[in-house]
């Protein structure tokens, strides 16, 4: 016997083995779009601003949000940034300063969130 040859003889199938797999239900589009929400809402300090941001009857100043963070200014118009390009919050600029808030979306998310165990 030489070391190509197989032990035991391979079996034939008539049928491929995943035949019956399901495809994916969440479409390409739709998956990164959740992957990059995930992805915002995995730093504490996010996390944090955005139950901040929900729990506002209005939109609420940077200052405001940075006052209530151990972190520079600068950092946290970072992770604002962040949370707004995932579409999980809102800013406007009025005047010299920018107010935030929650989307739909970020509501929607932080519940989600919560529900985790």
């Amino acid at each position: 016997m030489d070391m190509h040859t197989p032990t035991h003889p391979v079996p034939e199938h008539t049928q491929p083995c995943c035949e019956n797999t399901p495809l994916p239900m969440l479409a390409p589009a739709r998956a990164t779009t959740l992957a990059e929400r995930l992805k915002a809402l995995a730093d504490p300090t996010r996390l944090r601003m955005l139950d901040l941001l929900t729990q506002q009857p209005a939109p609420l100043c940077v200052c405001d949000i940075t006052s209530r963070f151990v972190l520079r200014q600068p950092t946290i118009s970072h992770h604002l940034r962040l949370l707004r390009e995932a579409g999980l919050i809102a800013g406007e600029k009025r005047g010299v300063w920018s107010y935030y808030q929650a989307t739909e979306a970020g509501r929607a998310c932080l519940i989600a969130v919560r529900a985790l165990p």
